[in-house]
């Protein structure tokens, strides 16, 4: 595996920034699409919130992945890579690894322990499950680090510093116009960010929510949830001018809030504040609101820089057990990585005792078949003896870091050719009937034992 991160978050870019290269979700298979044309990329997974836009991909070269997912991404942004370069970085192999690991923990969210990250990541990999642009090295990456995360969430107490970013965006308009409890709210985008700001809102006490979104079906799906009442776009004015608290995160690529339509709704209200908080990325809202009187406007870049620092002693644990975490995970795939290679020693080894059996066969055309068989089997279980202890033992020896040079070594020694191998090797991932992940191999074992 030849794995790489490239991206780039809140840590290193600012929002205006963030907003040009965010990707949407009806732009994300396109994006996926790209990334698996590319020459020198095998699999592909983006995950684009409203904190971070990501690809993982496995190549086989380092300098031409970088330049191609880079480009992409830039491509996307509407920029040129190289100005786009000054805001990303890059992580390779392990360190990939623990970048994502870290990811989906939580550990680099804006607001540290926060546990939406985890369905994010799992909808990305479904995406690109569906695309066809994961195999076998991306998914049991996502799969252990989706795994890992959770265990950090169960095992660790960082979910009680880990309110999400809607959480601290509430916490910030109760601190700009008071207690929320029996104020009326307002959710444009039915999405799950809005989903959970309805919970927290509820949470804090304020009235059942109207939910404003394009799609009505979805809007109304909400809205039942919630206990709340859906609405069309269309209705943004008059409900603007009804609520104390408005919400949004949409994935539209647009304004869907103008400044024009907010500054008509305070004018029969100049006495009442409204707070308009906007975690889309790109911004929902125009950010000119914020310079109309009475209007309190919070976005990504509020509130990350308001964001207070998680418990040191939570993080520590969670990064402690995230890095066994880790340090299993790359032995498991170090191991499983020598596996072609074995198979390949194994597979060459049958056919030379089948080539011999047939040159026994020609010598002694009227061997008696019972004796045949007799022979066939010392000779196989002759050579399977000796090849047991030295292929169980370089399974062992690869775990460990730098274990790849046995499995070079035995292809060396008995000149196993890259062809046997990566035969043996390569595995497209698809979903069986119940959604499960499966290989061809898999595949081949269900039906031979069917048989």
């Amino acid at each position: 595996m030849s794995l790489l991160a490239i991206g780039l978050s809140y840590r290193t870019a600012p929002v205006a920034i963030l907003e040009r290269a965010a990707i949407g979700a009806d732009d994300l298979p396109k994006a996926l699409l790209e990334l698996s044309e590319c020459e020198h990329v095998n699999e592909a997974l983006v995950l684009s919130t409203c904190n971070r836009i990501e690809a993982y991909v496995d190549v086989e070269k380092f300098h031409g992945g970088v330049f191609e997912v880079s480009s992409v991404l830039a491509r996307h942004a509407g920029m040129d890579v190289a100005d786009f370069g000054d805001y990303l970085y890059v992580h390779y192999e392990q360190a990939a690894c623990h970048h994502l690991f870290r990811v989906t923990a939580g550990l680099d969210s804006m607001v540290a322990g926060e546990a939406q990250i985890l369905g994010q990541v799992r909808s990305a990999y479904a995406l690109a499950v569906e695309q066809q642009t994961v195999g076998r090295a991306l998914h049991e990456l996502v799969q252990r680090a989706l795994s890992a995360g959770k265990r950090v969430h169960a095992e660790t107490t960082i979910d009680r510093a880990g309110a999400s970013v809607v959480g601290q965006a509430v916490e910030l308009a109760v601190a700009s116009v008071g207690p929320l409890s029996g104020r009326s709210a307002l959710i444009i985008g039915a999405g799950s960010m809005g989903a959970l700001c309805g919970a927290t809102l509820a949470r804090a006490g304020a009235l059942p929510a109207v939910v404003a979104n394009r799609t009505a079906e979805n809007g109304a799906r909400l809205a039942e949830s919630l206990g709340a009442r859906a609405v069309g776009l269309d209705r943004l004015g008059a409900e603007v001018a009804a609520a104390d608290v408005v919400f949004t995160s949409t994935g539209s690529t647009t304004v869907v809030l103008g400044a024009e339509v907010v500054a008509d709704a305070m004018t029969d209200r100049p006495d009442r504040p409204l707070v308009i908080i906007d975690l889309a990325l790109p911004r929902d809202v125009d950010p000119a609101v914020a310079d109309l009187p009475g209007v309190t406007y919070l976005d990504l870049e509020t509130v990350r820089d308001a964001t207070p620092g998680a418990d040191s002693d939570a993080v520590a644990a969670a990064e402690r057990m995230l890095s066994v975490d880790v340090d299993d995970y790359l032995a498991a795939q170090r191991a499983v990585a020598v596996a072609p290679t074995v198979a390949a020693l194994r597979a060459r080894a049958a056919d030379v005792v089948d080539a011999e059996l047939l040159r026994m066969d020609s010598k002694l055309p009227g061997l008696d078949p019972k004796v045949r068989a007799e022979l066939a089997r010392t000779v196989r279980r002759t050579v399977s003896t000796l090849l047991h202890g030295p292929t169980v033992r370089v399974k062992q020896l690869a775990s460990s870091p730098g274990g790849s040079i046995y499995a070079d070594a035995l292809r060396t020694l008995f000149e196993l050719g890259p062809q046997a191998v990566d035969a043996l090797s390569s595995a497209p991932v698809t979903e069986d009937d119940a959604g499960v992940c499966v290989f061809p191999e898999q595949r081949r074992s269900g039906d031979e034992e069917a048989r």
